[in-house]
């Protein structure tokens, strides 16, 4: 088959698509798939993730059950069969890309092109929508799927678009949220962005595959090298007996060139904590040191170690031993207004307070029960029980801050929320 013509430039609906992984970015697309009146099947490994959805149960920070209730009733179907591979028109990866012992573990995209791998037929068109880090599409997926012996990006459309869903943000969802696409040679990003168009209101092109990847980890180093900035500022301040957040206050009032941020207990999720190493370990193959990217992962990393630190001196200044500390933690999801622990400081926090003997309770209505390592970490009751400390790591809309000030001896405010005598700021 010659060049450009993979097929058909045009989308129209009723195409079949097939989302390979139906977490909150997979089953975001699928919604805006099938509003689109396109026929979406979504795949995913996690057998029990599928009977939820099947019976009407999303998974946490995704649609809300009402939204989900109409996408099945549109049709929308949800398996763990591979075979409705055999028919797709289009096929977005949306699979997760974690860390594994500090390294980047792309194992679950090579998965995914080895299974699409064998059911690939000709003119589909193949997209990642996974953070990964540049040269992924092309050296990593691209090689897989040509073992079909199909020739990917004359017979097989390859691209890639990153996702850029913010879990249990309501205020922008897919549709109003542009949508960057690069394709393998110019047919696939012409096929991608006109597939793209049918889902979202904005396309930009981008002008190729690194760059498309790279403006992902770009996205998400800047939050992670302001919040950073603002860490340091805190431990700055604090050393030197100074209200951070009085400081970001009177500095946000500046009109021009500067964006306030705000300090906390770390950073959390799959983005923000995991992006940089994707960067850096490419970057460190390449001789070319990522400094200031490293040093901000570092600083963010630290400040659990940093929250337990100032914890420990809280207590000690009323002569409480950790080994006697009951301690709650207040808010322990990475994000306000979200279910999700992945990467929240709040583990790490909790492990080290149990390391050290402490009574380790938690307090956050998004959560129904919490293990960190094996340990379950018991809900706090305030109505029975005093602790001699309160951690508020995070704050979710609706907050009722009162109960952490009058169950609790002292409270360590990481998000400067809390006022009272009896509560220290970061």
């Amino acid at each position: 088959m010659a060049p450009n013509t993979v097929t058909n430039s045009e989308q129209t609906p009723g195409q079949n698509v097939v989302v390979m992984g139906v977490g909150y970015v997979g089953l975001s697309l699928c919604r805006e798939a099938v509003r689109a009146e396109h026929n979406v099947t979504g795949i995913d490994i996690n057998a029990e993730r599928v009977e939820a959805i099947k019976n009407g149960t999303p998974p946490p920070d995704s649609l809300t059950t009402d939204e989900l209730t109409e996408l099945l009733g549109r049709g929308f179907a949800v398996t763990s069969d591979t075979t409705a591979l055999h028919t797709a028109d289009v096929v977005v990866v949306c699979v997760p890309t974690p860390l594994r012992a500090g390294h980047p573990d792309l194992t679950a995209v090579e998965n995914a092109a080895r299974t699409i791998r064998d059911h690939l037929r000709p003119a589909t068109l193949v997209v990642l929508e996974s953070t990964t880090y540049p040269g992924t599409t092309q050296d990593v997926v691209a090689p897989i799927l040509s073992e079909s012996g199909l020739d990917i990006g004359t017979e097989v459309a390859l691209a890639y678009s990153p996702e850029r869903i913010q879990p249990g943000n309501r205020d922008f969802r897919l549709r109003d949220t542009p949508k960057i696409v690069a394709g393998l040679t110019p047919i696939c990003t012409e096929l991608a962005a006109n597939f793209y168009r049918t889902l979202v209101d904005t396309v930009v092109i981008a002008a190729g595959l690194r760059e498309a990847e790279m403006a992902k980890l770009l996205e998400n180093i800047y939050l992670n090298v302001n919040i950073a900035l603002v860490n340091e500022m805190a431990i700055v301040c604090g050393e030197l007996g100074i209200d951070v957040w009085e400081v970001i206050r009177c500095a946000s009032t500046k009109p021009h060139g500067f964006q306030a941020f705000s300090p906390g207990p770390g950073v959390g999720g799959h983005c923000i904590p995991v992006d940089p190493v994707y960067l850096t370990t490419l970057a460190r193959t390449h001789r070319t040191p990522a400094r200031l990217v490293e040093t901000a992962h570092e600083i963010n990393q630290r400040m659990p170690h940093h929250i337990v630190e100032r914890a420990y001196a809280a207590l000690g200044f009323h002569g409480i031993s950790p080994d006697r500390a009951r301690i709650t933690l207040v808010g322990i999801t990475y994000k306000p207004n979200a279910a999700d622990l992945r990467e929240t400081p709040a583990g790490p926090i909790a492990r080290m307070l149990l390391n050290r003997g402490s009574e380790v309770y938690y307090s956050d209505r998004h959560v129904e029960d919490w293990t960190v390592e094996g340990t379950t970490i018991p809900r706090a009751d305030p109505a029975i029980q005093r602790y001699d400390l309160g951690i508020f790591l995070q704050h979710h809309d609706g907050t009722d801050t009162t109960y952490i000030a009058a169950a609790c001896s002292t409270v360590l405010d990481t998000r400067g929320k809390l006022d009272g005598p009896n509560v220290v700021r970061l």
